[in-house]
Order: structure tokens, then C-alpha cells, then sequence
């Protein structure tokens, strides 16, 4: 089972249109901030905290250079997520698969009723 704490700051990376755009974009490959926060119609300090947020999922990494700050996409960072995603969907799929079974059976036992004329 994956650490509660990781997992919150992984749905919480992913939680905004603005972040998963940002992971979107960097997914192509490294990017300078402006290059990967630009056009999104919010104010620098918005920008910031989204980032922020994204750096302590562990979702992606900044190297500074000189004046530059360069964003990299840490691609297995949200892996735990996919995990749990994955275990709740095969828990869910294993579930309806019984009820389907259990209706499947019961149409098979009890004939519908059949219409009037």
C-alpha cells in the first residue's frame, strides 16, 4: 500500500487544470519555467504555488542556472498513484464482474415477465 502522505501530494499535483497542463508540457522534455507556465492567464504568484506544489510531489525538478530555472519532469513520481488507481480499479472491476454474474444468473432462473397483447 503506498505512503498516505505521497499519495495526497500526488493527487494533489494532479488535482488542477494548470498543473496537469504544466506536467503535459514538460512530458516533451525539459523547459524553462516561462516555457512551461506560458499562456495559462494567471499572475506570477499563482504560477509560483503551482509549481510549488508539483516540486514537493516530487512531479518535477528545477535546476537553476544562473538567472535561468529550468523545469524537469520526474516521470516515476506518480507512480504510487497509478498504483492505487490500478488496485481500486481491479477491486471495483472484480466487483461489478459478481454483480453481472448474480444478474446474469437470476435472468437465467427467472424468465422476464413476458408483455400483454
Amino acid at each position: 500500500m503506498a505512503n498516505n502522505a505521497l499519495l495526497d501530494r500526488s493527487f494533489a499535483a494532479c488535482s488542477h487544470p494548470i498543473r496537469r497542463s504544466i506536467l503535459e508540457r514538460l512530458a516533451q522534455g525539459e523547459m524553462t519555467v516561462g516555457q512551461a507556465t506560458r499562456d495559462f492567464g494567471v499572475s506570477k504568484p499563482a504560477i509560483s504555488k503551482h509549481l510549488k506544489v508539483l516540486e514537493e510531489a516530487g512531479a518535477i525538478v528545477r535546476v537553476i542556472d544562473g538567472r535561468t530555472h529550468r523545469l524537469q519532469l520526474q516521470e516515476r513520481s506518480l507512480d504510487d498513484a497509478y498504483s492505487w488507481l490500478t488496485q481500486q480499479r481491479e477491486l471495483w472491476e472484480r466487483k461489478l464482474d459478481t454483480v453481472e454474474r448474480y444478474l446474469r444468473e437470476q435472468r437465467e432462473i427467472k424468465p422476464p415477465p413476458k408483455e400483454p397483447k
